[in-house]
């Protein structure tokens, strides 16, 4: 099928990409001096682990796993959960540091409302690891673990243009590609956006337009609506959807199938996704959602609890980047993980796989 028009939804994909090129001078010596150092047992020290949500099954599993691994070496865990609130979480940051946590991981919800927390943590001679989000605008932020972001957002892009039939999974452009137009509203795609292959023709290419606050379903599913009624009411229809996050998806898809969207010989466009949350993962094998970014969150935890460990034992923790992570005040000494593109095709070989999900709990 010749696809005729293509639309974004949000920008994450523009935001991860303009997060991974803010390069620095280096780490000085922030990695070879941790914060922390406790010679006291794990049993004696607490660690607080401070998390955005629980409306998301990924922040779930990124709590619990955390948690999990940190108990197995003998720590006390403080989990909190802040539903998205910032007020909430700045005020459980404060009830751990005076509750006397001995390090602090943390997931946070704005990366530019800790700055106080971290002073105080810093005082206390806290360590704090950055868990997946950048913590700006602080001079004591120790670490931060998170996938290579500059990667998951070219994956995106990827994901779409194979979806489009113009590459393959590794970005390679197909010798059968369909010569288009595409009309898109999204970056990363500057070889074809050079060739005519893509256009954009909204003019909605600004991160204020397209991102959705707080990854909110409701406000995605609302703002398709409201483009169907708007944009695509003379009878075009939509032929692509850059969603950067699978909650977004199904909000997507929700208003999608609202207008007709697959039923009858109305296809579904591509719409893309991250984070191979289960309801996503069956929506893809139902043929409905087109693709997701795995990001194995047991493998980010491992990452969190080496880096705490390592600080309150005396070590070092281990780090593969020491330039990217500029957070306006320092460069933080990062260890970026690996993610993968998901498609119907290689749902079962990566996820299940992986033993990430069962194949009952995909239904397969």
């Amino acid at each position: 099928m010749v696809l005729k028009k293509f639309f974004t939804l949000a920008a994450g994909a523009t935001l991860v990409l303009g997060l991974a090129a803010c390069g620095g001078e280096g780490a000085g010596d922030t990695a070879a001096e941790p914060t922390g150092g406790s010679a006291a047992p794990a049993a004696d020290l607490t660690v607080g682990v401070a998390m955005p949500t629980k409306s998301s099954e990924r922040w779930i599993a990124d709590g619990n796993n955390v948690k999990e691994q940190l108990e197995a070496k003998g720590y006390t865990v403080d989990l909190q959960y802040a539903e998205d609130d910032i007020p909430t979480q700045v005020n459980q940051i404060d009830n751990m540091i005076t509750n006397g946590a001995d390090a602090l991981v943390i997931a946070a919800i704005d990366g530019t409302a800790l700055t106080s927390q971290l002073e105080q943590a810093a005082a206390n001679n806290i360590p704090v690891i950055a868990y997946d989000r950048l913590i700006r605008d602080s001079e004591n932020v120790d670490f931060y673990t998170t996938f290579d972001n500059f990667k998951v957002g070219v994956q995106q892009a990827t994901a779409l243009l194979y979806g489009l039939g113009l590459t393959d999974l590794e970005g390679a452009k197909a010798a059968d590609a369909p010569e288009g137009p595409f009309n898109i509203e999204i970056f990363a795609l500057k070889p074809f956006m050079d060739d005519g292959t893509l256009v954009v023709p909204s003019g909605q290419t600004d991160f204020d337009t397209v991102a959705i606050l707080r990854w909110d379903p409701a406000t995605a599913q609302s703002r398709m609506e409201n483009l169907l009624t708007s944009t695509y009411a003379s009878g075009e229809e939509v032929d692509g959807v850059l969603s950067p996050y699978d909650g977004l998806s199904i909000g997507i898809l929700s208003a999608l199938g609202g207008s007709g969207y697959g039923s009858g010989d109305k296809a579904w466009p591509i719409v893309t996704g991250q984070d191979a949350e289960l309801a996503s993962v069956k929506s893809i094998l139902a043929g409905e959602q087109n693709s997701t970014i795995f990001k194995d969150t047991r493998l980010l935890a491992a990452q969190a609890v080496q880096m705490v460990d390592a600080l309150l034992t005396g070590g070092e923790p281990e780090v593969n980047d020491t330039t990217t992570y500029d957070n306006g005040v320092k460069v933080v000494p990062s260890y970026l993980l690996e993610s993968q593109i998901v498609v119907k095709d290689n749902v079962e070989d990566v996820l299940v796989g992986s033993g990430y999900y069962t194949a009952d709990e995909l239904g397969l």
